[in-house]
C-alpha cells in the first residue's frame, strides 16, 4: 500500500472510534494518512505520538469501472478471520486492536513498509524470491489444514452470499457473460465453488495483500472469509504469479517456478481430503481465474499489452474447453504457450 497526500480532518466517526477504544486520548494530536492499493475499502495511516496504527472501512460499492456492490457486513468476517489465522499462526497477521463491527471499521498495528514489503511490488520490480512463495504456500495450507471440518468455523462464516457478491459473480459469472461460448463451463465451476464447504477460504490470497515480514509472510485483507473450497484460494494465488510472469519477462522462469513451489508445499499440507480431489478443482479454476482478471470485474491494471491479454485468452480458454488435472499440469501448459522449459523448479526451493 502507498500513502497519498494527509486528510487533515477525518470523519468524527473516525477519531470517536479511536477514542472509545481507548486507541487515543481526546483531542490528541492525529494525523490520518489514506493509503492506496485496494478497491474495497477505505484505509488509513494513524500517526499518534509515539506510536502509529491502522484503521480499515468497508465501502458498500468497490472502486472499479463496474457496478460492483458487496454488503459492508464483511468487515466484520475479516476481522473474525484474522482472529482465526492469529490464534494459529501470530505472526501471519498484523496485531489487532480494535473493532466496531455496527460501523464497519477495525484497526490493527501499522506494519512499516521498509520491514514489510508489499510482495506485488517485489514481483513487478523483478526481485523474486522463491522461498517467499513456498512461505506462503505452507502458511495457506497450514491454516486450511487448521479449520477443515470444524463446524463452528463453519457457522461462523456461513457467508455464501458475501462470497458470491465479492468472488463468484464479479470473477466467475461476470467473465461466463463475456465469453458466451464458455459460459457452461464458467458456470459450473461457479456452482461448484460454492457448493463446496471444507475449509475456512481468505478469499483474495493475492501478492498485493501478502507482506514480506522478517517473520515470514503476512496476510491482509480478508474481506472474503468464506467456509468453503480451499481450492480457491491456491488457484487465485497461482493465478497471480502467472500473470507477472507476462510482464516481467526476465524474471519467467523464477515466476514460474515460484508458482510450482507454491502449489508442492501448499499440497504437503493437504489432510483434509485426498490430494488429487483438491488439485482436480484447482486446476480446473485456475484458467477460470485467468481469464477473469481480463474479462471479469476487477482487472488486472498492469496487463495493458493487447498481446498478453491474447495469450491469456487463448491459453485459458483452451484449459477450461480441457480442464489439466493438477496444477502442474496447468504451469507446464501455460510455460509451454510461453516457449519456457516446463516442468522448471520442481522440489523443494533452495
Amino acid at each position: 500500500m502507498s500513502q497519498t497526500p494527509t486528510e487533515a480532518n477525518p470523519e468524527p466517526a473516525l477519531t470517536d472510534f479511536l477514542t472509545a477504544h481507548q486507541l487515543a486520548r481526546a483531542g490528541e494530536a492525529a494525523r490520518w494518512t489514506p493509503l492506496t492499493g485496494g478497491v474495497s475499502s477505505d484505509l488509513w495511516r494513524v500517526d499518534l505520538p509515539g506510536r502509529s496504527l491502522c484503521v480499515k472501512r468497508a465501502l458498500a460499492k468497490l472502486k472499479v469501472a463496474a457496478d460492483w456492490q458487496a454488503p459492508v457486513s464483511r468487515n466484520a468476517y475479516e476481522w473474525a478471520w484474522m482472529r482465526f489465522a492469529s490464534r494459529h499462526r501470530p505472526d501471519s497477521v498484523p496485531e489487532l486492536l480494535a473493532h466496531d463491527p455496527g460501523a464497519g471499521l477495525f484497526a490493527m498495528a501499522f506494519l512499516p513498509p521498509e520491514r514489510y514489503p508489499m510482495w506485488k511490488a517485489q514481483l513487478l520490480r523483478g526481485e523474486v524470491r522463491v522461498a517467499t512463495a513456498a512461505a506462503v504456500g505452507e502458511l495457506l495450507g497450514r491454516l486450511h489444514a487448521a479449520s477443515a471440518g470444524e463446524a463452528a468455523l463453519a457457522a461462523e462464516f456461513a457467508t455464501d452470499d458475501n462470497f458470491h457478491a465479492l468472488r463468484i459473480e464479479p470473477y466467475l459469472l461476470a467473465t461466463a457473460a463475456a465469453h458466451p461460448d464458455l459460459r457452461d463451463i464458467l458456470d459450473a465451476l461457479a456452482d461448484r465453488t460454492a457448493d463446496t464447504h471444507l475449509a475456512l477460504v481468505h478469499g483474495d490470497v493475492s501478492p498485493k495483500n501478502i507482506l514480506v515480514g522478517p517473520s515470514g509472510p503476512v496476510l491482509l485483507d480478508a474481506e472474503c472469509a468464506w467456509y468453503g473450497d480451499p481450492a480457491f484460494d491456491l488457484s487465485f494465488c497461482v493465478n497471480h504469479l502467472l500473470l507477472k510472469s507476462l510482464v516481467v519477462p526476465e524474471r519467467r522462469e523464477d515466476l514460474l517456478r515460484s508458482a510450482r513451489v507454491l502449489a508442492e508445499e501448499y499440497g504437503r499440507c493437504v489432510d483434509w481430503e485426498p490430494r488429487p480431489a483438491l488439485e482436480s478443482r484447482a486446476a480446473s479454476l485456475l484458467p477460470a481465474l485467468l481469464l477473469a482478471r481480463v474479462d471479469g470485474k476487477s482487472p488486472v491494471e498492469y496487463l495493458t499489452d493487447e498481446r498478453h491479454r491474447l495469450f491469456l485468452r487463448t491459453v485459458a480458454s483452451a484449459l477450461l474447453r480441457a480442464p489439466a488435472a493438477t496444477v502442474a499440469d496447468v504451469l507446464d501448459a501455460w510455460a509451454t504457450a510461453l516457449g519456457a522449459p516446463t516442468g522448471a523448479g520442481r522440489g523443494r526451493p533452495d
